[in-house]
């Protein structure tokens, strides 16, 4: 194998498929990214058997081989070279790759590409084409809120349904959940239900960036519990998670009581300076709802947050209220996430009581819905 390469597209491509890698594997060669000539691109892959990623990079290709190094090696060493053209050679007989860019050679020892976990490939003509940037921010606006905890592996995935021309994700951590609605552009011929592993859709959010509005192609392998995401020079495969999710629906309340309209970026303000107290204790913050009682006295949401070693905190945000007063506590930090992930100039905060949900959704926008449960007032 002799491949020509600029250094600047093998440093991006190597920089992305390496966050497959799995750093503590009993299997040396999970430690390695696979490089090999295909079809006169020069194609790179990870994986860890739970995540796999694949770049293709325009290359001159003068002869076909494969081989697979430590990512970690590899990676430093593209990063370092100067942004010229990288020469990359194998010697099949002993398995060594040598890399020549500038003054620079090195060669590095590896494992034979027959080793590495073969990655499965994706039936585009049955997959389900999803617009890119509708897609990132649907990740966006859910992934936030599934649980870290991996003694409940369904919740650290995300819901995803295909229903018609519907694609709806919902995530949860037991303390909220986020749910996002679009619609897709293919109606599929049958309902799709599948949870992916948050991780994997934050990965693959991080590494589409930049694409504007190209094309992804998800596709479900008959029989083998993945996912694939396809686009022209990248690929992610993902293992889905096998249980039941909760049902969000029945936790949605019919209605609420109390509607009140904040200015986002004012609420946003207000619960970053609350939780600057917050954070030392409980993160509980007291929203106490005051509806407008006349032209003196217009509606105000007033937060509140203390901590005995830190101190207290007040603040107080102008908001329409439609309904009764009401105080409620909620865990600021759930609630500054939120927001950070709503892209309207205002949002609804709809409550009914103390000790029952209440829901946050962008005025403007009704793809997006966030329960958060409250936290009890001492």
């Amino acid at each position: 194998m002799k491949v020509h390469v600029k250094q600047s597209q093998l440093a991006h491509s190597v920089s992305m498929v390496s966050r497959a890698v799995s750093p503590r594997s009993t299997l040396p060669v999970l430690s390695n990214i696979l490089i090999k000539t295909d079809e006169g691109r020069l194609r790179l892959s990870a994986t860890n058997l739970e995540l796999g990623i694949t770049s293709w990079i325009g290359a001159r290709i003068e002869g076909e081989g494969a081989i697979t190094v430590p990512a970690r090696t590899f990676t430093d060493l593209v990063s370092t070279l100067p942004n010229e053209q990288v020469v990359i050679t194998l010697d099949n007989s002993t398995q060594t790759l040598n890399v020549r860019c500038g003054t620079s050679e090195t060669n590095i020892k590896g494992i034979d590409a027959e080793e590495f976990p073969p990655i499965p490939e994706p039936d585009l003509e049955n997959g389900v084409p999803l617009n890119v940037t509708n897609f990132k921010e649907m990740v966006q606006q859910v992934a936030f809120a599934a649980s870290t905890d991996e003694a409940r592996p369904v919740l650290t995935g995300i819901l995803l349904k295909l229903d018609g021309e519907q694609i709806t994700m919902a995530a949860t951590d037991g303390f909220r959940i986020s749910i996002r609605e679009d619609a897709i552009s293919n109606p599929v011929a049958r309902p799709i239900e599948a949870i992916i592993p948050a991780r994997a859709l934050v990965e693959l959010s991080r590494i589409i960036s930049g694409t504007g509005d190209e094309t992804l192609i998800m596709t479900f392998p008959a029989d083998r519990g993945q996912v694939i995401f396809h686009m022209k020079n990248l690929e992610l495969a993902s293992q889905l998670i096998e249980g039941t999710f909760p049902d969000y629906r029945a936790i949605l309340p019919a209605s609420f009581k109390t509607h009140t309209l904040l200015s986002t970026n004012g609420l946003l303000k207000a619960c970053k300076q609350a939780e600057i107290i917050a954070r030392d204790g409980t993160n509980v913050a007291r929203l106490n709802i005051i509806p407008e009682t006349g032209e003196a006295n217009p509606g105000t949401l007033e937060i509140s947050a203390q901590s005995e070693q830190t101190g207290t905190s007040e603040v107080l945000v102008d908001a329409s209220v439609d309904g009764v007063p009401l105080l409620v506590a909620f865990n600021v930090r759930f609630l500054r996430e939120v927001l950070e992930v709503i892209k309207s100039d205002n949002v609804w905060l709809e409550t009914n009581a103390a000790n029952t949900p209440g829901l946050i959704r962008p005025q403007s926008d009704d793809h997006f819905r966030h329960i958060i449960m409250p936290m009890h007032i001492s």
